[in-house]
């Protein structure tokens, strides 16, 4: 499973820090985003095979991470 943070697209950063803000499901990122379902579908797609978003219940939580964003 790779963890490479500077591999993810700009998408699927945007939909992880939305779910680090507090959207937990789909309609709730879709939101956050305002991104179309479709590309925050496939942006959860690529974070959880590469292990950075978990599924949990009806939505989705962080995984385990070792990296920090600095802004």
């Amino acid at each position: 499973m790779s963890k490479d943070v500077q591999q993810l697209s700009d998408t699927d950063i945007h939909v992880y820090e939305a779910l680090a803000g507090g959207a937990t499901d789909l309609p709730a990122l879709v939101r956050a985003t305002a991104l179309p379902e479709q590309d925050v579908r496939q942006s959860l797609a690529t974070l959880i095979a590469q292990g950075h978003v978990l599924p949990s219940g009806d939505g989705f939580e962080l995984g385990p991470h070792d990296f920090e964003v600095d802004y």
